[in-house]
């Protein structure tokens, strides 16, 4: 019997844990895109790079994105 394809239970976990630190930065980059203003289609135009290049697109966005948002104060 070949055991070098078997997977345990700590392969199980440390294989979660990684696709849940590649997902986190996506959603979290996902939720301050829909949460701010934006001028005219760059909210879509983020949330589309954001999807479609997931890890990639959402440190994009935090390097270049967070710098178009409109600022609005508060009172």
């Amino acid at each position: 019997m070949n055991h070098f394809l078997a997977i345990g239970p700590w392969q199980i976990i440390l294989i979660l844990v990684v696709l849940f630190l590649g997902i986190l930065p996506t959603i979290i980059a996902l939720v301050d895109i829909l949460k701010s203003e934006f001028k005219g289609n760059n909210k879509i135009v983020w949330i589309l790079v954001v999807l479609f290049a997931n890890f990639f697109g959402a440190i994009l966005y935090f390097l270049i994105g967070r710098e178009q948002k409109i600022k609005i104060e508060k009172l």
